[in-house]
Parts: structure tokens; sequence; C-alpha cells
């Protein structure tokens, strides 16, 4: 099965072509099936237009879908399309409602004249299934940290496709509070990559607070860190920016591995899952794989292509849904959630 993939759930506009096959696995041990080859997947970043404003302006980023997702379509090249694709698939939330919208009406109209079959895509679940993208063997219970712009969540699955949330963030989210703390440090949108790339020169030196770490919860909250560095900078004006960076980037280091490790331990975890576009920091790569590392278990995270927001992983995410017999409604659900 072929699927025609489409995402515009905030400011990048991705089409990806995903060759989809077989089943669900019967039991919770590995991962065989099912199988995907990415034969063609293009982002379009709307960072340029988004960074005067710090921030994603959604009706900016409904306009640019717009006027993007005919011109990718264009680039894929795919001649005879009706012909070699089975269905369409789109993002319908969670995100930016009015971006969310432009890629919803886009894919309704294309099916229509394809007359293919149109999938609604929880965008969450395309970041859970962005591992599945490499085709690997997955050893199930796992614990999954989905940590994102808008979401930090952690998750007990007991199979592909069966999952417990055990706790998610009651605040800001990890990435946005890299973009805050990007902005009180002067550094352009986006805020995460910012952070990274500065952090790197720098030392964690600075005892920023390490928030909800020692509750029993498996909640995250990130307001007081942020705070925390606001105060830091506001009474040390002259402090190294890198040292900060550096200091607050090993603060939500250390809360996301302590948890993910403390319930890979209390649920007998074969394998611990990082996904979503806070997974591209290398420094959270480098701690939770050494972490794993020493627990024993498996680790397992997205090449950088299909960290951040991609219609590749909406792709696997339709297939897979379509597979347990799903449907999402084909409306704009701005607040959808795992």
């Amino acid at each position: 099965m072929r699927i025609l993939a489409i995402e515009t759930s905030c400011d990048d506009t991705s089409l990806a072509l995903v060759e989809c096959r077989g089943r669900l696995p019967a039991g919770r041990q590995g991962l065989k099936t099912p199988r995907f080859k990415v034969l063609k997947n293009i982002i379009s970043s709307q960072i340029k237009i988004h960074r005067p404003f710090g921030g994603v302006v959604p009706t900016l980023a409904k306009r640019e879908h717009i006027k993007n997702l005919p011109k990718i379509l264009q680039k894929l090249k795919i001649e005879n399309l009706k012909l070699k694709i089975d269905a369409v698939a789109v993002t319908v939330g969670p995100g930016l409602e009015p971006a969310l919208w432009a890629g919803i009406e886009f894919a309704k109209e294309l099916a229509k004249k394809l007359n293919k079959p149109l999938i609604g895509v929880n965008h969450m679940e395309g970041h859970l299934y962005s591992n599945v993208l490499k085709n690997i063997r997955i050893d199930f219970p796992a614990i999954a940290l989905v940590v994102s712009g808008g979401h930090t969540i952690l998750l007990k699955m007991t199979s592909l496709t069966k999952w417990k949330k055990l706790g998610e963030t009651r605040d800001d989210a990890a990435g946005e509070a890299f973009d805050k703390v990007a902005r009180l440090l002067g550094l352009p949108y986006p805020g995460g990559p910012e952070i990274q790339k500065l952090a790197a020169e720098g030392k964690p030196v600075i005892n920023f607070p390490r928030p909800m770490l020692r509750e029993k919860s498996y909640d995250f909250s990130f307001s007081g860190l942020k705070t925390a560095v606001l105060y830091y900078l506001r009474d040390n004006p002259t402090a190294s920016k890198a040292d900060v960076a550096a200091s607050f980037q090993q603060a939500v280091i250390d809360v996301l591995v302590a948890k993910s490790v403390r319930a890979a331990r209390e649920y007998g975890a074969e394998s611990i899952l990082l996904c979503g576009g806070v997974s591209a920091n290398k420094a959270l790569r480098m701690f939770l794989q050494a972490a794993a590392k020493k627990l024993g278990v498996g680790f397992f995270v997205p090449d950088f292509e299909f960290n951040t927001d991609n219609a590749a992983m909406i792709a696997a995410a339709a297939y897979i849904q379509k597979l347990r017999g799903r449907k999402n409604r084909l409306i704009a659900q701005s607040n959808l959630t795992l």
C-alpha cells in the first residue's frame, strides 16, 4: 500500500510518499511488521517568516501552507499519481487550528480528485511511530518519551498499539521551555537548536532546579525552571550566556532522563523510545542512550530527518491506524492527544 501523507500542524509544510506493507505483530515481543519504505519526504520550513515574531503566527502559517502544498506536490514528481497511491493521509491534530485546516482542505480536495480514501491522523501518534520507519525490532513493554514544542508525555507501551499515559507536563512542555529561555537569552526562534548550539560553548555549572524530579508522579513541569533562569539573568547580568544555556539544558535533560529510567525500572521495560521535535537535541539523545545502556534495555530514536514534523511519520501512523480499523474525524482538532 502506498500512502501520500500531508503534515501542516504548525509551521512546517510536508508531503511524503511511503510504501507500507505487513501486518501488526501478533505478540508483544519484537516488531517485524509492518514495514515501511520512505520513497519521498519533502519538508518546507517557515522559520524565516516567523522568526521576526519570536514564534509561529497561526494566520501566517496557514497562508504559507496554502501556498506551499501544491508546490511540494509538484516537487514530489509522481507521475500518474492516481495509479501510484492507494490512500491520502493528513494530520488532523493536535496543532494550530488554522494550519491544520490548510492541510485538511487540501487533502480533501486531492482525495476527491483522485478518488482515494482519506485517513485523518493524530500528529502525536505520528511522532510515536516515527521510530518504526527504521524497520527495527522493538521489544515490549517499552517506555516512550514524547517531547515536542507543545507536549511532554511519558507512556508505557505494552505493544505497538496499546499504551497507557504515565505522566505529562502540567504547564510548559520541554520544547516550549527551550523557546522561552532562548528569548530570555536573546536567541532567535526556534529556541531549541539555538540553546543546543550555545550550550556546547558553555558548562552546566549553575545549579538550576530540577522540577518534580523527586516526586513519585511521572508528570513534568518546566515553568518554574524557566522562571529560575529569568531571575538568575536578572541578578547576574554579566553571567556567561553559554553557561546559562548549558545549565538550563542539563536541568531539563536530568528530569526527562530520570523519570524515563524510573518508569523503565518500575514497569520492567525492555526498550526506551525517544521521539518528538526535542529528540533532535544531541545531548538528550546521548544521556538517555547511556542510561538505557546502563539499564540493559534497548534505546530507539528516529533519524534526524524524522525527529521534527514530517509527513513520512504521518503515513506510518495512517497505515497502523488502518490496520487497527480506527478512524479520526476529518476536522481540525487542536487539542487532540495520545
